[in-house]
């Protein structure tokens, strides 16, 4: 993100911009009442308000709302505009001021690894009363997620997500133990080897630890596979298309991670992250296998493609036992939670009431969509096995999402509040300032939620 297209309000320096007018979708009175010549511009255009619609002249820039659903349609400004300084002519009340200046920063973001791309060079001055140290600090974090996750796998191996989680830990000084190889076994985390280990790179778990020893513990688990061809159960060649993404729930991770440091919240965090390949070789764990956990339960393997769930269960044991106050574990895990919610909506699942209706507040306040889902109890007998503890899959198609979170939750702490977020990570659509591709999704919400909880030291 451009630190630069964000500037403070300064009374001065908005006599000196250029005014941007936000026009609800056919409001001919706003128009009506435009100074002459951006009403003249909007009727020559034949321009309606609709959300994300742009036209620039001199005299002010006019911006389509919609009917205000979009929080972040200003982000249509910054992609569009060229360099110069403006700011939005009517007063807006602090949330919507908020959310506006957060758009405007969100739509400087470019993935340009591979291929140039064109810069943002609009800048805001912002509302008063925003604060964009933070609104920076939040597009700073969802740009680091994009970047993770739409890294192709040839450069996001498992050794490249320990290398972007050392540089992460490197800035606030947090400090990073790996585990990797066959220590994985000597040290009995067996699931996240088995799924790791028919790749090139060696499977690890990756875990970052920051703040003072003594503040409330707060875990955060990431899903970190890499990439997920589905193992032996191999998925068709379409379903692999996107599974650079199926790190999202570490990349995500990582971004709130970057956000609670940043901030200096008064948190004990960690940050685990078991990272793997899901390869095919003669190697490969096998369907019918059974697989001894970190915590001693034993998984039959119903299914090598429900890989997540196996490598987030021996980290949420790991992380279990340092007893934290709070548990989130973040996965691109299942696609039945798609099916249900589609791709903007992320499921949540979570036994603390209180929990629950913090980050319903949370998500309202910070514009961040999530669904809770149910850990519907009578289900988890589909997970049954004859011959392990346990299966990793059921035997049908009913409640993946919510089959898969009954699975982790046999190995959530037994103290404390723990919730799990099923989170897509990826925008099949682009929206303003939302380019298709990789995306952050529950960690401004979660940020809100800890922030509030805890503080900051």
């Amino acid at each position: 993100m451009n630190d630069s297209l964000l500037k403070p309000h300064e009374p001065a320096a908005r006599a000196a911009a250029t005014p941007i007018f936000r026009i609800a979708e056919k409001d001919e009175a706003a128009i009506a009442n435009l100074p002459e010549p951006l009403a003249a511009l909007a009727r020559a255009n034949r321009f309606a308000g609709e959300a994300g619609a742009v036209l620039a002249a001199r005299e002010g820039v006019l911006l389509g709302v919609g009917d205000g659903s979009d929080p972040f349609v200003a982000a249509a400004c910054a992609e569009r505009l060229p360099e110069g300084d403006y700011y939005f002519k009517e007063k807006m009340e602090s949330a919507e001021a908020r959310r506006a200046t957060l758009g405007w920063a969100l739509g400087g973001y470019r993935f340009d690894r591979y291929k140039k791309q064109k810069p943002a060079e609009a800048r805001l001055i912002a509302p008063e009363g925003v604060d964009i140290a933070d609104v920076k600090r939040i597009a700073g974090a969802v740009a680091l997620v994009r970047d993770l996750v739409n890294t192709p796998a040839g450069d996001m191996s498992p050794v490249a997500l320990e290398d972007e989680t050392r540089k992460l830990a490197a800035r606030f000084n947090a400090d990073v133990e790996v585990i990797a190889g066959g220590e994985l076994l000597s040290r009995n985390f067996p699931m996240i080897h088995a799924v790791g280990r028919a790749a090139a790179a060696a499977p690890r778990l990756i875990d970052l630890k920051w703040g003072r020893p003594d503040a409330p513990k707060v875990t955060l688990i990431g899903k970190g596979v890499c990439f997920d061809s589905g193992g032996l159960d191999i998925k068709t060649s379409a379903s692999m298309l996107i599974m650079k993404k199926d790190m999202g729930g570490a990349a995500n991770a990582l971004g709130l991670a970057r956000l609670a440091m940043e901030a200096g919240l008064d948190i004990r965090l960690r940050v685990l992250i078991p990272a793997v390949e899901n390869a095919i070789s003669g190697a490969a764990y096998r369907p019918g296998d059974i697989l001894k956990s970190r915590k001693g339960l034993t998984v039959e393997i119903g299914n090598t493609d429900a890989e997540g769930r196996l490598v987030l269960a021996d980290a949420m044991a790991y992380g279990a036992e340092d007893k934290p106050e709070m548990m989130i574990t973040l996965a691109t895990l299942t696609g039945a939670a798609r099916v249900a919610l589609g791709p903007d909506l992320p499921a949540f699942y979570t036994d603390d009431e209180d929990f629950a209706a913090a980050m319903a507040r949370a998500s309202e306040e910070s514009a961040d969509p999530v669904w809770r889902m149910p850990l519907w109890g009578p289900y988890d007998s589909m997970l049954s096995s004859p011959i392990a503890d346990v299966n990793n899959v059921s035997g049908n198609s009913f409640a993946g999402s919510v089959i898969a979170a009954l699975f982790l939750k046999r190995f959530a702490p037994s103290a404390g509040a723990w919730a799990h977020f099923d989170i897509f990570a990826w925008r099949p659509k682009a929206a303003p300032g939302r380019p298709a591709g990789g995306e952050a999704q529950a960690i401004r919400a979660l940020y809100r939620l800890i922030e509030a909880r805890y503080g900051r030291a």
